[in-house]
């Protein structure tokens, strides 16, 4: 078999792995494996890849980012642009075509299907927002980040008597900060699903202060609406190649800085992790099932199980449909987000 390998969208720890499972699963049965460069970026125009042979994919287990790069391109914004995907694949010769990605890229591998493409997709995306599985690669690399930063802000959010607002990333779903704020300890935790009011903040944090604490650490997602922050209305005129608004714009955590300091008098600091949530070593978690879901990614190509991708649920890799994995967001229970609030 001729099987091709892209990685769409943000990056995140675990691409590498999951692109290795493919690969050595595939040269171990005779394949021959194709990268395909920056996304659907590689499927465009004239093509942009390469053969990867054994040496590709050593040593890249414990490696951030992804070898193959990554756009976030969309070819369904382009005219002609799903004809250039498939005439590349014909052209290339591919028996199968793996898409790593979250839900615009593996919204257009659904769509490619639909066309009569030979694709098969994998779960990534560190917002964990993924309809049907309860794993998607980066997700744990990323909240352990947060949670390291939560450990190290304690110290200095102590000393110095301070509020600390963390903005972490979650463009609509709060994944990653209820779990990393469960994780490292925070004292409240906004999150898309659950919108509070900066009274509630206000108050939050008096309760706090006449309880005893004279300090305390905010976990903030950047997709968050709150009266006193920028909407993401009025910065609706810079977007990405699939419609998101460059949330990074709305300076979330210092606009929230700015109004409880200008509210309560407490001395406030902001802390944007932003892109760290993405970089360096994916955790052993996510090398791990990064591993099992690319490997199982080969299986369902070999299988010519075409439309499909791994999933995980209830500790098993099972597979599922794309279009069923990308039919709506997974967002955070309330049980979950109320289980954060007992720790307030």
């Amino acid at each position: 078999m001729r099987i091709g390998v892209l990685t769409g969208g943000g990056d995140a720890p675990g691409l590498n792995a999951a692109i290795r499972a493919v690969g050595r699963r595939g040269l171990g049965q005779g394949d021959t494996l194709i990268g395909f460069r920056n996304g659907w970026s590689g499927l465009l125009g004239d093509g942009d890849f390469v053969e990867m042979g054994r040496p590709t994919f050593s040593g890249i287990l414990a490696l951030g980012g992804t070898i193959l790069g990554t756009s976030r391109e969309n070819p369904m914004k382009r005219d002609g642009g799903l004809d250039e995907v498939c005439k590349t694949l014909e052209r290339t010769q591919l028996d199968a075509l793996v898409a790593i990605g979250g839900d615009d890229t593996l919204r257009v591998a659904a769509q490619l299907n639909e066309l009569g493409a030979p694709v098969v997709g994998v779960p990534k995306t560190m917002d964990n927002d993924l309809n049907v599985t309860e794993y998607c690669i980066g997700f744990d690399s990323a909240v352990s980040v947060v949670a390291e930063a939560l450990d190290r802000l304690h110290t200095t959010a102590a000393s110095h008597h301070r509020v600390m607002v963390v903005e972490v990333m979650g463009r609509d779903t709060g994944w990653v900060g209820v779990m990393g704020g469960l994780a490292g300890g925070a004292d409240m935790i906004i999150i898309p699903e659950f919108p509070v009011t900066i009274d509630e903040v206000v108050a939050h944090l008096d309760s706090r202060l006449h309880a005893g604490s004279d300090f305390s650490i905010i976990v903030v997602a950047e997709g968050v609406e709150m009266e006193g922050l920028v909407s993401k209305d009025a910065v609706a005129e810079a977007r990405d190649a699939f419609g998101h608004v460059m949330l990074g714009r709305r300076a979330v955590g210092e606009t929230l800085a700015r109004n409880i300091e200008a509210r309560t008098g407490h001395e406030t600091r902001t802390t944007v992790l932003g892109h760290l949530q993405r970089g360096g070593s994916p955790s052993a978690y996510d090398r791990i099932w990064a591993t099992r879901v690319g490997a199982a990614a080969y299986e369902l190509a070999a299988q010519r199980r075409f439309g499909d991708m791994p999933i995980v649920r209830c500790g098993n890799v099972e597979p599922a449909r794309i279009a069923d994995v990308v039919a709506e967001q997974r967002r955070v229970p309330r049980e979950l987000y109320e289980l954060a609030q007992v720790f307030y």
